[in-house]
């Protein structure tokens, strides 16, 4: 079983237990989504990124919203280029990893009563940021369709810790608005990254002894 498809379920029983009936309705809603898209994110990190989902935007006539990508200047260069008008973009500067692309966002997509967003990333990157996105935008009853970039010979495989860790990061998102590293490392002063995945390593040599 995949880490998205874990993901939602752990996501699922988690909010079955303890979260309230309008979260979970959400959840179903976006599931059950059949509109078309209503926007365009790219998350930044990789400037073939901002070219593929400029170019998207322009071909579906779309609004654009980039998260943390290259600086505003570049980025309006591309954008004028492409023939875009500005007012049908907008720069979002908030994010500094893959969690906060979707929690610094997720509410002004629900208050423009956005249901159905398309997101563009790399494709080494797309399965963290589909359960996590899925997670944070599925808490407000918003689906997403994720486009792989081709990310060719440059694309780093990314470890199963990484998206264990901010695949708990986003269920805690979602029942507390607030970060789990953030609130621990101010909490107990210590990196939050490296303990999980101290006990995580623990965790699988239990469950494993061969891993040793």
């Amino acid at each position: 079983m995949d880490i998205y498809r874990t993901g939602l379920i752990l996501a699922g029983g988690f909010f079955v237990l303890f979260a309230n009936i309008k979260t979970l309705k959400n959840y179903t809603k976006a599931i059950y989504n059949k509109e078309k898209p209503q926007a365009i994110l790219v998350l930044g990190g990789d400037i073939e990124r901002e070219h593929i989902g400029i170019y998207i935007a322009r071909k579906l006539s779309l609004p654009l919203v980039i998260s943390s990508g290259s600086n505003p200047e570049h980025a309006e260069w591309l954008i004028e280029k492409a023939e875009i008008l500005k007012s049908h973009v907008t720069l979002d500067y908030a994010a500094n990893d893959t969690l906060t692309n979707f929690t610094s966002l997720v509410d002004k997509f629900s208050s423009k009563k956005f249901n159905h967003i398309l997101v563009v990333t790399s494709e080494d990157h797309l399965p963290r940021a589909k359960i996590v996105g899925s997670i944070i935008s599925g808490s407000q009853g918003i689906r997403l369709t994720t486009i792989p970039v081709s990310c060719k010979n440059q694309c780093i495989k990314e470890s199963f810790q990484k998206k264990a860790f901010d695949l708990v990061r986003a269920i805690f998102w979602v029942a507390t608005r607030k970060d789990l590293k953030v609130f621990f490392e101010k909490k107990f002063q210590e990196n939050f990254y490296n303990n999980f995945n101290k006990l995580f390593k623990i965790t699988s040599i239990f469950l494993d002894p061969t891993l040793s």
